[in-house]
C-alpha cells in the first residue's frame, strides 16, 4: 500500500497569454475547475500510474462545502481509499487559483482552507493505515507540525519516506535525516540549503546544492528540473537523468506525476533508476495536457 498524507484543493486554472505584471490586468481565456492540491494529486498519479494489486489510501482534509464533496467523489474514482479523509464543519475547502501561460507556464496563489485543519491527531487516528504502507508520501501544504509526526511516525514503523518540500521552505535536520527520498525542485532544494536559487546553473553547483542537502541528512535526493530532467544523488549513483522530450502546454502537476509515477515504480519492486525513468515518462505526458489531475495519465498510457 501506497499513503499520501497531504493536501486536497480546488484548483481554479484560468488561461492568459503571459503573466500580468504587478497591477496590470489583462484579459484572459478559458476557465476551469480541476481537482488538485499536490497531496491529491500525487494520491491521484499513484493510483492511476501503480498495478492493480497495490492500493492508495489518502490522510486529509476537506470543507464543509460544494468542493469538498466534488474533491472526495474524484479520488474515489480513482479507487483511492478515503476512510481518512476528514470533513471540517463550516471550513471551506482549499483552493488554488492558477494562472496558465501560452507558454504552458504557471503561476499559483493558494488558499488553504480545510488542508490547514490536519492535526497530528489525524495522523494518529490513521497510524494502523500509515502502519500497512510500504511507502508514506508527503507534501508541505498542510501544517509543518502535522508533517513532521507523520513523518515521525513513518520513519519509525520502517516505512519508506518520500517527502516533496513544497512549498519551499527551511526544514530542521532531525526532520530530514527521517527522509528516505527527498524530491524537491531546484527553487525549493536552493531554500532547504540556504543558497540564492539563481546560483544554481550548472552540474557542479548542483553538487555543492546535493552536498549541502546530504549534510542536513537527506541520504537520497531527486532535484527536479522542468524541462531539463532530474538530478539524481542516490546511494549508488549521482547523475543527471534527461527529460523526455515534448511540447508542453501547462506544466501544473508534472511534478506531482513524476513523484506518483517514481513511487509506484518503487512500490511495484522496481529499482531507483527503473523508478526515475517511469516518473519522467508519466511527467512528458502531462504536461502536454491541460490541468492538474486531468493531465495525469494511466499506467496503460505508459506501456511500451
Amino acid at each position: 500500500m501506497i499513503v499520501i498524507i497531504g493536501s486536497i484543493n480546488m484548483d481554479l486554472v484560468v488561461r492568459v497569454p503571459r503573466m500580468p505584471f504587478p497591477g496590470e490586468t489583462i484579459s484572459g481565456g478559458q476557465f476551469r475547475t480541476i481537482p488538485g492540491g499536490k497531496g491529491a494529486n500525487q494520491a491521484v498519479a499513484c493510483a492511476r500510474l501503480t498495478s492493480e494489486e497495490i492500493k492508495v489510501a489518502m490522510i486529509g482534509c476537506l470543507g464543509d462545502d460544494a468542493f469538498g464533496v466534488q474533491l472526495r467523489a474524484a479520488l474515489r474514482a480513482d479507487g483511492i481509499d478515503d476512510s481518512h479523509l476528514s470533513t471540517i464543519p463550516e471550513v471551506a475547502s482549499g483552493i488554488a487559483t492558477i494562472l496558465v501561460d501560452d507558454q504552458g507556464q504557471n503561476s499559483i496563489v493558494l488558499a488553504s482552507g480545510a488542508n490547514a485543519a490536519l492535526s497530528p491527531a489525524h495522523i494518529d487516528a490513521a497510524q494502523a493505515l500509515i502502519a500497512q504502507a510500504s511507502i508514506v508520501v508527503l507534501q508541505l501544504e498542510t501544517p509543518l507540525a502535522t508533517v513532521s509526526h507523520a513523518i515521525a511516525m513513518a520513519h519509525a514503523l520502517g516505512k519508506t519516506v518520500v517527502l516533496n518540500p513544497a512549498p519551499a521552505q527551511s526544514l530542521p535536520a532531525a526532520l530530514l535525516a527521517q527522509v528516505d527520498y527527498l524530491i524537491p525542485n531546484e527553487i525549493e532544494a536552493a531554500m532547504l540549503a540556504g543558497i540564492a536559487a539563481a546560483d544554481i546553473n550548472d552540474a557542479g553547483q548542483l553538487d555543492a546544492l546535493i552536498a549541502s542537502l546530504r549534510a542536513k541528512g537527506s541520504s537520497n535526493v531527486l532535484i527536479t528540473l522542468g524541462e531539463k530532467g532530474v538530478y539524481a544523488a542516490l546511494a549508488e549513483m549521482t547523475q543527471h537523468v534527461p527529460a523526455e522530450t515534448t511540447t508542453a502546454i501547462d506544466t501544473t502537476a508534472a511534478g506531482d506525476t513524476f513523484i506518483g509515477g517514481f513511487v509506484a515504480a518503487l512500490a511495484a519492486g522496481g529499482n531507483q533508476t527503473e523508478a526515475i525513468a517511469y516518473g519522467q515518462r508519466a511527467a512528458a505526458i502531462s504536461v502536454a495536457r491541460a490541468g492538474a489531475q486531468t493531465s495525469i495519465p494511466y499506467r496503460r498510457e505508459l506501456a511500451p
